[in-house]
């Protein structure tokens, strides 16, 4: 057998990830906000790239759109027939237009202002707003106020510096006057005043503490609250006879007790510096389109699907300044104007490609959960990756990517695309149902509880049982921790407390 050096030719097929395969995929799973921050640094990197400035309605190219039919009559199988029993929740009634928003501003109302011309055309959210003072600079304040020596400003700073969000200091006296080298008799003394300080409750070691603080600037700190201070954990399982006990009161003393506690603030230092909730800008818009009568004179609506315009980046080629720039360039820039010709091209198809495939996927995912859009979230459908999609003809880490990070702006609100999948439970007839719907249904039967009727787990499963759900106690306990609803026993303390 010999052994040496030869040269063979092989033919194979392997995917290989090109850069701008890898920026397709990115792009595709982002948000539109990340998208937006993608395209900002293009714009700056690229200079044949430029946003498209024209308006809106001047856009030669309307935003994709889809619409939706109502599905047939005949294509319901026994999972979107098999509904849990309606609860509270109002359906949506398809004729009535005065909740469901048309796209169209109404006259006097545009962005241009008011018809008489009164108003200054600009939003709430448009006007200049004071910045609130933080916590720090309203401590600070105090603190100039309360003490003289410069000193006791220095550990006072030093205290405030030391704050956590919920306006604890869990730091010992002796390890900050250790680490600034002075008297722990002194710093407790000053942070014993700063205790005081608006709103009270600050600079605190735990929660007893914390309370007792508020209960003293009160002059509400009895021995049976100082008590009941010290077994916070028996008033956490409610277990008032316990509480009784060592408090030395009755039960409506306790009850008067417990309601003062719930007067205090548990964390005083977190109303402030809380940094205003991002409000959530959907990807794709739904609405009703008008409504024709269906099979049997009922009253069907289809559904039409659009991307929202005001997260898709338009991008243009300077198709003419590459040409010009063409003529006088060296072999050099001539290089680096194919390169960025080449991404500012893959870059435009990139982004075609994501909007489409967004609007594909939520109008397959609209097709099969149109019961809850009509009726609620007890018409919630059990649904899969791989139901979408085989329908939509992709693999399904493609239409995971797609729903990941994506909202859709309904009549029912706005929701993330990955809500509308669910697993599924089976029924006791053969039928399927969501566990969304399950969980739902299982809030609305403890929601409806009384202190002389409270549901266990067992009975939870045989209610369930009698809908038609077959369903297993250890799921339901499940559901329920998911839910953060405590056990019966929990919930039949807290119900016998009196308000």
């Amino acid at each position: 057998m010999a052994i040496g050096p030869r040269l063979d030719l092989r033919f194979t097929q392997s995917l290989v990830m090109t850069p701008q395969l890898r920026q397709a995929i990115k792009l595709l799973q982002s948000s539109n906000l990340e998208v937006t921050a993608f395209v900002e640094e293009e714009l700056e990197r690229n200079p044949l790239l430029e946003r498209d400035e024209k308006p809106e309605g001047g856009a030669s190219v309307p935003p994709p759109r889809e619409i939706v039919p109502p599905p047939r009559l005949d294509s319901y199988d026994g999972a979107s027939a098999a509904t849990l029993p309606a609860d509270t929740e109002a359906p949506l009634d398809i004729g009535d237009w005065s909740n469901v928003y048309d796209g169209e501003p109404r006259f006097g109302e545009g962005r241009g202002g008011r018809a008489d011309f009164e108003g200054d055309g600009r939003g709430i959210d448009e006007l200049a707003v004071e910045r609130p003072r933080t916590l720090q600079e309203e401590l600070a304040g105090q603190v100039r106020l309360t003490f003289p020596d410069p000193g006791d400003r220095l550990i006072a700073a030093q205290l405030i510096a030391l704050l956590d969000p919920a306006g604890r200091l869990a730091a010992a006296d002796g390890d900050i006057a250790a680490a600034m080298g002075c008297d722990a008799a002194r710093v407790g003394e000053i942070r014993a005043r700063m205790q005081r300080f608006e709103p009270t409750g600050l600079f605190c070691r735990d929660l007893q503490e914390c309370l007792s603080v508020q209960l003293a600037e009160r002059n509400r700190l009895d021995p049976a609250m100082v008590a009941l201070l010290a077994n916070l954990e028996l008033l956490a399982r409610r277990d008032m006879r316990g509480l009784m006990r060592v408090c030395g009161v009755d039960a409506e003393d306790l009850a008067d007790m417990v309601a003062e506690l719930k007067r205090l603030d548990p964390k005083p230092g977190a109303g402030y510096d809380i940094a205003p909730a991002m409000a959530v800008v959907p990807d794709v818009l739904m609405r009703a389109a008008p409504v024709w009568a269906g099979v049997g004179g009922a009253a069907e609506a289809d559904w039409i699907l659009e991307l929202n315009p005001e997260t898709l980046p338009r991008l243009l080629v300077k198709r003419g300044f590459h040409a010009r720039a063409q003529v006088s360039a060296t072999r050099e820039e001539r290089a680096f104007l194919a390169e960025k010709f080449q991404a500012a091209n893959w870059l435009v198809k990139s982004l075609e490609q994501r909007a489409n495939t967004i609007l594909k996927v939520a109008a397959e995912i609209v097709r099969r959960q149109d019961g809850f859009f009509r009726h609620g979230v007890t018409h919630l459908r059990p649904l899969i990756l791989r139901d979408v999609a085989e329908a939509v003809e992709m693999h399904e880490s493609t239409v995971s990517r797609v729903t990941a990070n994506k909202y859709i702006a309904t009549p029912r609100g706005n929701f993330e695309l990955k809500y509308f999948f669910t697993t599924a439970i089976g029924g006791t007839a053969g039928e399927t149902f969501s566990a969304e719907a399950i969980r739902h249904r299982i809030r609305s039967m403890v929601a409806a509880e009384t202190s002389d009727d409270i549901l266990s787990d067992d009975a939870i499963v045989a209610a369930l049982r009698r809908e038609g759900v077959d369903i297993a106690r250890r799921t339901v306990a499940k559901y329920r921790e998911a839910l953060r609803i405590p056990s019966s026993v929990q919930r039949k303390r807290e119900k016998a407390v009196p308000a």
